[in-house]
Parts: C-alpha cells; sequence; structure tokens
C-alpha cells in the first residue's frame, strides 16, 4: 500500500465529508483482479457508496428504501463502511423520532473511484476494448 502524504492526510482530517460531485477517472490495474477492494466490492456496500456518491446525504430510511432491503442490511453494512472511514454516521432527532443520516467521506469517494477505474481495466482487458 502506498504511502500518504501527511498534508493530504490531515486536510481530509480536517474537512472527511466530501460534497457530491462527478467522480474522476483513474488509473485501473487489470493485472491485478484479486485487487479489487473487497469492502466496496459488497453488493450492498457498494449500492450504499454509490447512492451517496449522487447524494450530499441519505437517511437511514432513504437508504433502506433506496435499496429495498432490511433494517439490519443498512445497519450492518453502512457500520462497516463507516469503521472503514468510507461513510460518516450522524444520529440525531427530527422532533422526537430518531434520525441517521450518512455523507461520504472524501477517502470512501477515492476509494470508489479506484474500484470503478479498477473495474473498468477489467472489462476492457476482458472486452478486447
Amino acid at each position: 500500500m502506498a504511502k500518504r502524504n501527511d498534508n493530504a492526510a490531515r486536510a481530509r482530517r480536517s474537512d472527511p465529508v466530501a460534497p457530491p460531485a462527478p467522480l474522476t477517472a483513474v488509473e485501473g490495474d487489470a493485472a491485478a483482479p484479486m485487487a479489487l477492494d473487497r469492502l466496496i466490492h459488497e453488493r450492498v456496500r457498494l449500492a450504499i457508496v454509490s447512492a451517496l456518491a449522487v447524494h450530499e446525504s441519505l437517511t437511514f430510511n432513504e437508504l433502506k428504501t433506496l435499496l429495498e432491503t432490511s433494517d439490519g442490511n443498512v445497519s450492518v453494512h453502512a457500520r462497516k463502511l463507516e469503521d472503514a472511514g468510507y461513510l460518516r454516521c450522524t444520529k440525531g432527532y427530527d422532533g422526537r423520532v430518531p434520525r441517521t443520516e450518512y455523507r461520504l467521506t472524501a477517502d470512501g469517494r477515492a476509494a470508489l473511484e479506484r474500484y470503478l477505474a479498477h473495474m473498468e481495466a477489467l472489462i476492457k482487458r476482458v472486452g478486447g476494448g
């Protein structure tokens, strides 16, 4: 794994939530198909990260509805992404109703961009394009 630039790491810590913006192209490595980010590669986690890449934030219920999955699935997979630093969870109340909101972090956006570049490189290699 490449060593992080300390200044870049400090900048991410000061503003860890990335605003929704177009994903940027990065180079992928089709020669290493097993180097996929296994954390994002799982279907529900990929869906969560992808949804948050195009929305500034989503509530727990919005994610559950969008993904058409159970409370447990959203909770478990969002926690794994949060533990990895890919998303931030904020809990609060809307009146008396509990409200959990998720946002993609800068590290999460970068991980998704790497993952998509890797998948694109694999597809080009297999498809001959």
